[in-house]
């Protein structure tokens, strides 16, 4: 029996000795690898074969839907399952359009993290009906997309930050970037948004369960 090879891509020690535990109990899947960010990642991905990744969204100094772009175009064949403790409307799509194979979230039972695997490593989507309707809806020239969905990536991450009244200073402290750049990006973000000041975008993202109330 052909063993499917897993890298896991997680900062946190306890949930990838959980993943370890939950594969451990199945008799064709291996953890064979493991990073905590997102150059480990790469390097990793070169230097040997996989067969499906775990690749968490939150991950130090680089946003996961960044490291999945990168990881896409190294290795465009090789199927990505982002994890996330985000419920599936913040970033499912998000990762769908940068070409995951699924999106689980952490509270995921351990029977959906193995099918989601199976899933993948037989060149299948592992999405809810809601995510693939809303991936279809996008492709819908007419459709009239909500406003947080017109931000990139970089500012959806920014923006929910901003939400949780984070200072652009701590904001580039956590990305990695200048505090202009992330100045930068709320303008965008507001124009975008039309929202007029950092009060109405936390109203805005907690009305549309982006952040916690």
């Amino acid at each position: 029996m052909k063993k499917i090879k897993l890298l896991i891509i997680d900062d946190h020690p306890v949930f990838r000795q959980g993943l370890n535990l939950v594969f451990s109990k199945t008799s064709d899947i291996v953890v064979s690898g493991e990073a905590t960010e997102g150059n480990e990642a790469l390097r990793k991905i070169k230097e040997a074969h996989w067969d499906v990744v775990f690749l968490d969204i939150s991950l130090p100094r680089e946003n996961g839907l960044d490291v999945l772009k990168k990881i896409k175009q190294e290795c465009p064949q090789l199927p990505v399952l982002m994890l996330s403790m985000f419920p599936e409307e913040q970033y499912a799509l998000r990762s769908a359009k940068a070409g995951a194979s699924g999106y689980l979230t952490k509270e995921s039972p351990p029977a959906v993290l193995i099918e989601a695997v199976h899933q993948a490593a037989a060149g299948k989507k592992f999405f809810s009906p809601e995510t693939v309707e809303q991936v279809l809806l996008n492709f819908d020239k007419n459709f009239q997309k909500i406003p947080h969905e017109t931000l990139t990536d970089r500012e959806f991450q920014i923006m929910r930050l901003l939400a949780v009244a984070k200072t652009p200073s701590k904001i580039a402290e956590e990305l990695g970037l200048s505090v202009s750049t992330v100045f930068a990006h709320r303008s965008n973000i507001l124009t975008k948004m039309d929202i007029s000041n950092n009060a109405q975008l936390m109203h805005y993202a907690i009305t549309h369960g982006l952040i916690e109330p």
